[in-house]
Parts: structure tokens; sequence; C-alpha cells
């Protein structure tokens, strides 16, 4: 049996998810792994984070095209790394941006005021 590397999507239906995701929703955390099943301690940062402000937001893993999610996410954000928050359209950042403005007691009113 083989397992081909990197079966998933071409760059173009990437980049198009990854539009809609930002347009569609108030709130959209790209991920790797999925809110059952964060598959890196960022991610799930991330989620509890978020969560503790937002019932309603989008989760979308990139594991199933890493490189290319990597590539249309650093388009729109100059941030290299995953996860990645995007609020109203505009980058937030990472987990440990999050983190901070959450330190700050600005998180929620990041979070909410989509």
């Amino acid at each position: 049996m083989e397992f081909p590397p990197n079966q998933g999507l071409d760059q173009d239906e990437v980049d198009e998810q990854v539009a809609e995701a930002i347009e569609e929703n108030e709130v959209v955390l790209f991920m790797k792994g999925t809110e059952l099943m964060p598959q890196c301690g960022y991610s799930r940062k991330a989620l509890g984070l978020i969560d503790q402000y937002r019932d309603d937001y989008e989760t979308v893993d990139v594991l199933e095209s890493l490189d290319e999610f990597r590539a249309a996410l650093s388009d729109r954000s100059d941030w290299e790394t995953i996860p990645q928050t995007f609020v109203d359209g505009e980058f937030v950042g990472g987990s440990d941006v999050l983190e901070e403005l959450d330190e700050r007691g600005e998180l929620e009113e990041t979070l909410t005021s989509a």
C-alpha cells in the first residue's frame, strides 16, 4: 500500500477556500486539526482563547494541504505560522498574539466587535 505525499488540494482551490472563509465569517481560525481534535498545541491554545468569548466562529483544518494553506494565508497576512485568526476580514494573529490580547484585556473586544 502506498501513501503518496501531500495529495491535497491545488493552490487555486486553497486560495479560493481561504478567501471565502475570511469573507463569509466574522471570525475564522485556520488551524491544524479540528475543534474536536486539534493537532498542535498552538491550535489548541487559540481555540481555548477564542472559546472564552465566542460561541460562533469558523475553523478551517489546514492539514489536508498544509503547504498550499501556508502560502495562501501568508499572502493575506504576511505571517508564516499556523494557527491564524481573522476577524471581520482582518488578520489578528496566531495563538501568541491572541494570548497577548487576552492578557491585556483586549481579546474579548477584538472577537466580539465583529
